[in-house]
């Protein structure tokens, strides 16, 4: 159902270094590029995460309430990208574990104060 999401960035070069590493950690590449910002996926045809310069000319923000959260296959894998993600600069919001039964996640702010998270159900 998601085609992309896209998070507000106001210094792309920073942000895309940040995904660039990051993604790459998960299986991902770029997928599209323009001069406003850049997108991580596996393909044209599957769903993407991107940063991108608000359109309007107005400094990217963060959304209250709104967060990007990133299946995964294991809790392994849950805990590797988190400490890759805090590696990369990114901010503690919730360590790994449970949260609820078969419900495994990481929350993480990235540079920019985007809310992400990396979860495994099961």
């Amino acid at each position: 159902m998601i085609g992309y999401v896209t998070l507000g960035t106001n210094d792309t070069a920073r942000a895309t270094a940040f995904y660039d590493a990051l993604f790459a950690a998960m299986g991902g590449k770029r997928v599209w590029e323009s001069e406003r910002g850049v997108a991580w996926g596996t393909s044209m045809q599957a769903p993407s995460v991107g940063v991108i310069t608000p359109f309007d000319g107005r400094p990217a923000t963060v959304g209250n309430g709104t967060m990007v959260a990133l299946a995964v296959g294991s809790r392994d894998e849950v805990d590797r990208l988190y400490a890759l993600a805090i590696e990369l600069g990114a901010t503690d919001e919730g360590k790994p574990g449970e949260r609820f039964p078969g419900f495994y996640a990481a929350y993480f702010r990235d540079r920019d104060g985007n809310k992400l998270n990396f979860f495994h159900m099961g």
